[in-house]
This record gives structure tokens, C-alpha cells and sequence, in this order.
């Protein structure tokens, strides 16, 4: 059985890809993966209104980038194609046909006036507002009197008149009563079939065993299984997969994240420098845990510990900090040539301020393995090793409030500069050591002696260990810095 199991994922070419669109695209990845099973990759782009060719191109990106591969899908191919359903129309229009020709569907011709209308009346009413089966049983008479009226018709399902029942691999035994599910759209009156239709018959045609999606969709769960009972009985599927529906991801003020939250945006997360493990390994903690006692793990021991029975059905609230926390883990679990290689793209234009030909590779590679153990994104980065390229440090009128406004930062740095040229530049422990004594001569523990020098001469008041920071500027380029500093002082 685990060599048979198939999921798929299948998102809309709408917008940008999101990170609840990734979380499924995981849950789906790792189950296979761990089943041995297959990864269908499927594109569900019927609505041409919203649907575009750039959205459909950064969702293959995204998957590439989080080395989410697939099986079957674009460009891989496979023996269902196509894996896009603006390409499979055809398909679709025989099994409405099909559908409709044995009786599981039906044309209606009500207007949206009339719908409203018999809405608004049984809500008044204080009864279910679906729809009332007015076109469900029309004569051939009356069917053809409608079309005489210049009516056009959608194409409705019937729904049985008995509850239905199914174990949601992730919730447990669910019972909807016909009341809460009344028959539904299929195909669209211009003959466009709707995702009610397209999205089953896809899965039963591609063999799809177990369906893993947002919770959002657990409503039309009883009417896709309807809909899958006829297709078995017209023989198009062979039998219904189980159905799993993953907890809500929840944003700020307790709210279900939307693809219009900001935070929301996979691109955000590849712009700030997140490394596909790091927020996949997140992603996969919003309903599902490694380990009491494990938060940081790779995608290879997801894997292999991956079950969707284990996925909680409670919300899941998206917290930025312990994703940022989790990310640093895995950039300082990088080899140091990996991290460096990872940092390229925030060293260069458009991210840095400095000249390209200011750059230096010797310095970037001495204070490389400091920066690995302090930033949470590659885009950290930049801020932190700015200093050693740029040819004074940037004006941060914060941080200098801060570090020289308080004191006689004057006479501090003026020591500290004295002792800083007679030391040891060889040796950070000796920079730290010349900045100690010249704290104690004024009063001053390390902590508050090393700031107003930090400042001089990175213009942040945090960054890289500081002494190892001087060392890499040099003795000359710090002195020149603290020179600068104490001239702006005594201005």
C-alpha cells in the first residue's frame, strides 16, 4: 500500500505564493516521500480573470528554490498530463455530460434574482440558504419553456438526500446532514466548468489516494464525495481517496493568515535571506511536531518521522521571532563555504551601499565565521559588515545619541585611542584589553567603555564581536575612525 500512495498539490496562478500554500505543498511532499509514494504537481488555472503566466512561473520557482520536487506535474510530465486544467476543458465537458445524461445532474435556469431572493426568504425564515431544488425534477415541457425565455442554465449536482459520513485523517469522523449541503454549481452557464467539478474529477483520473488541503475546504468535502460515488458508478474512478484537512495558519490578533497579509509572502521570506530549510522546517511546526523536545531538525529527518495522522487540528499561529530563531539555527549549522556562498547576493548591489570595487574578499572571509553565529537572515548581513567596505561608517544618529550622550565620551575615546595604537593588533583579547583599561581609568566597566567606541567606528551600537571587528578593519582605518568621531565631538 505505501508504493500506492498519491497526493498532489494544486494551487490557483493567482498572486504570489504564500506561506499556508506552502505549508500544504509540504505536508503533501513529506507524506509521499516517507510512503515511498508519488508527488503530483497539478495547476489549477480555469479562472482566466485572476489566473496569469508570471504567478504560474513563480510557483514553479518557489517549489525549485524549497526543493520541493514532484513526480508528475509541468515539466516533469507524466502518464495523466496535462497537469494543467485550462488544458484539460475537454475532459471535463464529456464528464458533465456524462453526469448529467445519468440523472447526477441537472440544468438550472434560475436567475440570480430569483436566488437572492429565496435566499433572503429563508433566512428570514431561519432555515438553510442553499439551494432549494426548484429546477431539480423540470419536465422536458418545462425545460423547454425556460430556454423559449431566452434562459441560460448552470449545471447542478444533486446531492443525495442522506447525510454523509467520512473519517478526515486528521479530525476524525465527520457527519454533514443534507440540509448544510444542498446541490451545487458544476458547470458555469457558458459551459466553463467550476472547481467543484474540475478539482475531483482531476483527482479521481490522476488516482489521487489521500487529499491533504487548508481547512477552508473541508465544507465541500461531502460534495466532493457525492460527486466521487457517481463517478465510480460511471466508472470513471475506481474509488474515493481519504481526505485530510490541515488546521488554519493564524496571523496577528488571532486571524486567519490571508495571502493579503504581508507576512504571508514566500517572496518576503526569500528576500529577508530565510534558506529554504530554515522556514520549511518552521512551516512544518504549524500543526505538526518532530519531537517534544526537538524544534530544529532538516527536511531529510521530516521526512522520516512525517505521519499525517500526527497533524493537530487546532489553529496554528504563525510567530515571525521563532521562525527568525529557527532560521539562524540552520544558517549556523551551514559549512562556513556554504554560508559565505549564501551571503553573496546581499554583498552586492542593490542590498550594498559600498563601491563593488570596495569590496574586499580577505576581510569578508576573516569576519565571515563571527557573522555566522550572530545573524537570523543572509540579509543581516549587509548591516553587520558594512563598516569594513564602506569608507566611513553609516550616520545613525540614534545609535550615537545613545552611545555618546551620555558621560565624557571625549576623554574616553581619547584614551582608548591612545591605548588602542600601542596594542597588540594581532590579537583581539589585546584590543579588548586596551578598551578595558581605558574604561577603568574613567570608571567605565567593558560594557559601557566599548560602546562609545563601537559606534566611532561601525556606527551601530550593536554588530560582530567588536574586537574581532577592529581587528579585521585594521589599526590604521580604526584610528582614523575614532579620530573622526572625536573631531564631530568637540565640533
Amino acid at each position: 500500500m505505501a508504493n500506492a500512495i498519491r497526493v498532489r498539490f494544486c494551487p490557483s496562478p493567482t498572486g504570489n505564493p504564500h506561506v499556508g500554500l506552502v505549508r500544504t505543498a509540504l505536508f503533501n511532499w513529506a507524506y509521499a516521500r516517507h510512503n515511498q509514494g508519488t508527488m503530483v504537481f497539478r495547476i489549477e488555472d480555469t479562472d482566466a480573470a485572476r489566473d496569469s503566466e508570471e504567478s504560474y512561473d513563480q510557483l514553479l520557482d518557489a517549489m525549485r528554490w524549497l526543493g520541493l520536487d514532484w513526480d508528475e506535474g509541468p515539466e516533469t510530465g507524466g502518464p495523466h498530463a496535462p497537469y494543467r486544467q485550462s488544458q484539460r476543458t475537454e475532459i471535463y465537458q464529456d464528464v458533465a455530460h456524462r453526469l448529467t445524461e445519468g440523472g447526477y445532474a441537472y440544468p438550472c435556469y434560475c436567475t440570480t434574482e430569483e436566488l437572492d431572493a429565496r435566499r433572503d426568504a429563508a433566512r428570514a425564515a431561519g432555515k438553510p440558504s442553499g439551494y432549494d431544488g426548484t429546477c431539480r425534477e423540470l419536465t422536458a415541457e418545462q425545460k423547454a419553456a425556460y430556454e423559449a425565455e431566452g434562459r441560460s442554465h448552470i449545471t447542478r449536482f444533486r446531492m443525495p438526500d442522506e447525510p454523509i459520513t467520512f473519517t478526515d485523517l486528521v479530525r476524525g469522523e465527520l457527519t454533514f446532514t443534507p440540509e448544510n449541503v444542498p446541490d451545487y454549481g458544476i458547470v458555469r452557464a457558458n459551459g466553463a466548468p467550476l472547481y467543484t467539478l474540475v478539482n475531483p474529477v482531476d483527482d479521481a483520473l490522476m488516482e489521487i489516494t489521500h487529499v491533504l488541503r487548508g481547512e477552508d475546504l473541508l465544507s465541500s468535502t461531502p460534495r466532493q464525495i457525492a460527486l466521487y460515488k457517481a463517478l465510480i458508478e460511471l466508472g470513471v474512478a475506481k474509488e474515493a481517496p481519504a481526505f485530510g484537512h490541515l488546521p488554519y495558519v493564524m496571523g496577528e490578533g488571532n486571524k486567519k493568515l490571508s495571502k493579503r497579509d504581508p507576512q504571508a509572502s514566500l517572496n518576503l521570506y526569500r528576500e529577508r535571506g530565510f534558506l529554504p530549510e530554515g522556514l520549511l522546517n518552521y512551516l512544518s511546526l504549524l500543526g505538526w511536531s518532530f519531537s517534544a523536545d526537538q524544534d530544529v531538525f532538516s527536511v531529510e529527518e521530516m521526512v522520516g518521522k512525517f505521519d499525517v495522522a500526527d497533524v493537530n487540528a487546532n489553529p496554528a499561529r504563525f510567530d515571525l521571532k521563532k521562525a527568525e530563531a529557527i532560521n539562524a539555527d540552520h544558517i549556523r549549522q551551514l559549512d562556513l563555504k556554504d554560508f559565505t556562498e549564501a551571503c553573496t547576493p546581499w554583498l552586492r548591489a542593490p542590498h550594498a551601499d559600498w563601491a563593488p570595487e570596495d569590496f574586499d574578499e580577505a576581510a569578508w572571509q576573516a569576519i565571515a565565521p563571527h557573522a555566522q553565529t550572530r545573524v537570523q537572515v543572509l540579509s543581516d548581513i549587509t548591516a553587520n559588515v558594512d563598516f569594513l567596505f564602506l569608507k566611513k561608517p553609516v550616520e545613525d544618529e540614534a545609535s550615537w545619541t545613545k552611545a555618546m550622550g551620555k558621560g565624557d565620551p571625549v576623554a574616553l575615546l581619547t584614551t582608548a585611542r591612545a591605548k588602542l595604537e600601542t596594542a597588540d593588533w594581532a590579537s583581539p583579547e589585546a584590543l579588548k584589553s586596551a578598551v578595558l583599561e581605558a574604561g577603568e581609568e574613567h570608571g567605565l566597566k567593558l560594557g559601557k567603555a566599548q560602546a562609545p567606541v563601537r559606534v566611532a567606528v561601525t556606527g551601530r551600537t550593536v554588530g560582530l564581536p567588536l574586537f574581532e571587528s577592529l581587528e579585521v578593519l585594521g589599526k590604521d582605518r580604526t584610528l582614523e575612525r575614532i579620530d573622526a568621531a572625536l573631531a564631530k565631538l568637540t565640533a
